[in-house]
């Protein structure tokens, strides 16, 4: 045991606002000492994280909780247990450290102890230059092991969270290689690297008070630091820093393994998270887009036929279900979907309801009565003697339509009813094409941009998220104390960045220190067009940078400036 020390709080993730258009700014040719150590001081006052953190909660084996009764934890360094943030034990290198919950007090054992350290909680575990692991807890056949801190939070149950605390940066690269595979190269795994990033920073519903996201393919697949590979370490640090943006806003950077040579907009494939209400609102970034300039639109039946039942050229050729086919008879198809249209009745995208143990009548034909410009299933109908049941929403569709129990792999898929001579149907073949909801990123396509083509990642992305801007992450500086100054670091892969400032409160300057030096930016007042454009490039080095941006505490506390560095310049595709 040792003496109690107090450990220092973990910011949040910042919340963002909207806007856009833009002036110019210019470089004032003297810096005001009063002015600059103003705003070094109150920077220095918020005793502020540079580098955002995220929780993650951790799953117990195969992902069955995230609620633990105890747990064992060792840190492969010097390990150190706090309660509630104060130091209350430190521990040798691989020391196992029994934690359980008992009468709502956390029982804290370690070997040689024979009555256990006993603490409200909530308790925090690091491990002084080493990693921390829960025993028996493997993950992709390893023993999972963790950047950052733990930090085990009650539950109103008598149950506790397991929570990860790690800087995003390093949460990523436990992400990156579990959720693309490293053979497809260090462009689409940089890809890859910006849309994990978005996904992590982007605000959202929490599952769960005590944690952002969690380990498993509920949110993104994070096995810890010993999954991390070479490559997919490299791709997240060339792209540090760097999110994608929509006027102002983090995009809602989906993707899926295999869109099928055609990608479907959001409106199309998704609900809306809070109605419910399907089609959703479409967004203007998640548009339907085909590989090869010039396809037309997949929205009839005619077309459809045509591309799913052939290869044409695409990124996402080299993927195992670029094109696939699955075959029913009718009597098979009718006790399948027996199970599925009562399964998929809950999700209130079938019409009417079909309950658990309804019997359906003879099958007449499975009949698509709408589709996106991928191709994908909007809208179809199960033909019964009797009934017809209307089915909404791609997810719903390849729920239902299972072949030996499992779901179709993408809704981008036409039917061919075969009826007798008598006009009973007697099979259904499904001729398909891509995996997953085939919105945004096509993870095969981006491998094959970014190894076959060398098309690099900026590029990729600019293909399947229309209109972007790749930059930093927005942020707001102000004279609240939590916003007196922001440190933004971030890998350029050429000498180019602009900082875009909205100066809705017309502010007069911007100071910032950009890789140790420090600037005053002068800004124009202008009522009409509020963005100002700062060219920063010749400040700025190839490879990681630092830049802190600092309010200018002389311009009052009715004032607040928001900003972002845009690291990659607007253009047009230049691999059409």
């Amino acid at each position: 045991m040792g003496s109690k020390i107090k450990i220092f709080a973990i910011s949040s993730i910042a919340s963002l606002l909207m806007m856009n258009t833009s002036c110019f700014a210019q470089i004032m040719p003297q810096i005001p000492a009063s002015t600059l150590q103003a705003a070094r001081e109150a920077a220095i006052s918020q005793n502020a994280p540079s580098s955002e953190v995220v929780r993650v909660g951790i799953g117990t084996q195969n992902f069955g909780t995230y609620q633990y009764k105890e747990i064992t934890v060792f840190g492969t360094g010097d390990t150190q247990i706090y309660d509630n943030k104060l130091l209350i034990g430190n521990y040798a290198p691989n020391q196992e450290i029994k934690i359980s919950l008992k009468d709502g007090k956390f029982n804290i054992y370690a070997g040689g102890n024979m009555f256990p350290e006993t603490v409200e909680g909530p308790v925090q575990i690091t491990s002084n230059f080493g990693l921390l692991g829960v025993s028996g807890l493997k993950r992709a056949g390893k023993q999972a092991l963790y950047h950052g801190a733990f930090e085990l939070i009650k539950n109103n149950n008598g149950t506790f969270n397991l929570v990860n605390m790690i800087e995003v940066e390093d949460y990523l690269k436990g992400v990156v290689p579990n959720e693309m595979p490293v053979s497809f190269g260090l462009e689409a795994l940089k890809a890859q690297s910006v849309a994990a990033r978005n996904y992590v920073l982007s605000p959202r519903t929490k599952s769960s008070p005590n944690y952002d996201v969690v380990d498993s393919v509920a949110s993104q697949v994070y096995y810890g630091a010993n999954s991390e590979k070479t490559l997919s370490n490299q791709a997240v640090e060339e792209t540090e820093g760097i999110v994608a943006i929509y006027n102002w806003d983090l995009i809602l950077a989906q993707y899926s393994s295999t869109a099928g040579g055609y990608t479907e907009s959001y409106a199309n494939a998704f609900s809306d998270p809070k109605t419910k209400e399907f089609p959703s609102d479409d967004k203007p970034y998640l548009q339907a887009r085909p590989d090869i300039i010039g396809q037309p639109p997949l929205n009839t039946e005619e077309a459809a036929s045509q591309y799913y039942k052939s290869k044409p050229d695409a990124y996402d050729v080299r993927s195992p279900y670029f094109r696939w086919e699955r075959e029913w008879t009718a009597e098979e198809l009718k006790k399948s979907l027996e199970g599925t249209l009562a399964a998929q009745s809950a999700t209130g995208f079938v019409k009417p309801v079909f309950k658990k143990g309804d019997k359906l009548d003879d099958l007449v034909e499975i009949k698509v009565l709408r589709r996106g410009n991928s191709g994908k299933i909007i809208e179809m109908e199960i033909v019964t003697r009797s009934q017809t049941y209307k089915i909404f929403k791609e997810l719903v569709v390849r729920r239902l339509m299972t072949k030996d129990g499992k779901a179709l792999p993408s809704a981008n898929v036409v039917f061919e009813n075969t009826c007798d001579e008598n006009g009973n149907l007697v099979s259904v073949h499904a001729f398909g094409g891509g995996f997953g909801h085939g919105v945004g990123l096509s993870q095969y396509g981006a491998g094959f941009m970014g190894s076959e083509m060398h098309i690099p990642y900026d590029k990729i992305l600019q293909h399947y998220y229309t209109g972007i801007t790749l930059s930093t992450k927005p942020v707001i500086i102000s004279s609240n104390s939590a916003q007196q100054s922001v440190t933004q670091h971030f890998y350029a892969k050429n000498k180019y960045a602009k900082v875009i400032v909205d100066n809705k409160f017309m502010v007069s300057k911007l100071i910032a220190n950009i890789n140790g030096k420090e600037f005053i930016f002068e800004l124009e007042p202008n009522i009409i067009k509020r963005n100002a454009e700062i060219d920063i490039s010749k400040y700025i080095t190839k490879g990681k940078n630092t830049v802190i941006f600092y309010y200018p505490m002389d311009e009052g506390d009715k004032k607040a400036l928001r900003l972002y560095v845009e690291l990659v310049k607007k253009g047009e595709l230049s691999f059409w």
